[in-house]
């Protein structure tokens, strides 16, 4: 195989996608080049947009249009009110939340897990979620972090941070497996960790 660098450097590329080794960076690559016209062309515009207009919101960290102009006291967006947020770790959770249709409320994106790759608290969105508590009024506080160390240290030091915020605050129970990530549960597991979620406040007393 006769070696092009803008075809080599396409390959390391994708194969640093979750999922992805070489050899299928490599299909992926072939497909790409050729159908340059109906692939390569507009999946460059499509990525050009995305790099240029979206960008993760530095208040509850959901995906947003750069046009869009957030603070603590004027959210544009989710125009409808809530008394219930959701903390996940990333938008992926957020997205497999949604689209289980079991969640109706808020949602916030950590961005990570404390220890997880090298993040350290500071890194996280854990003191504008404090404040989106205190702003908003919120009732609920839903820990929906995943089941591994790294998940459940976050959220025992998020119950913390929220220990004198009057507010109640449950964590996803039954239904979510040891060392289970929230994005690579079945809607049915998640209907049942949001159902039977348990309720922290009371067992911190």
């Amino acid at each position: 195989m006769q070696k092009i660098n803008e075809i080599e450097e396409l390959i390391k590329i994708i194969s640093k996608l979750p999922g992805l080794g070489p050899k299928s960076a490599k299909r992926i690559v072939l497909k790409l080049v050729n159908n340059k016209d109906e692939l390569v062309k507009p999946m460059a515009k499509a990525l050009a947009d995305v790099y240029k207009n979206i960008l993760r919101c530095k208040i509850c960290g959901v995906l947003k249009p750069s046009s869009i102009k957030c603070s603590f006291n004027n959210c544009q967006i989710v125009e409808k009110k809530y008394d219930k947020i959701c903390v996940v770790e990333n938008i992926s959770d957020q997205w497999s939340i949604e689209s289980s249709n079991i969640f109706r409320g808020y949602f916030h994106i950590l961005g990570g897990t404390i220890s997880s790759a090298g993040l350290k608290k500071d890194d996280l969105l854990i003191n504008s979620l404090i404040e989106r508590v205190k702003k908003d009024k919120i009732e609920e506080v839903i820990l929906a972090t995943s089941a591994t160390v790294e998940g459940q240290t976050t959220a025992y030091y998020i119950q913390d941070s929220l220990k004198n915020i009057k507010t109640k605050i449950t964590k996803l129970a039954q239904g979510l497996p040891v060392g289970g990530e929230i994005e690579s549960l079945d809607d049915g597991t998640l209907y049942s960790a949001f159902k039977f979620r348990s309720d922290l406040n009371s067992s911190s007393d």
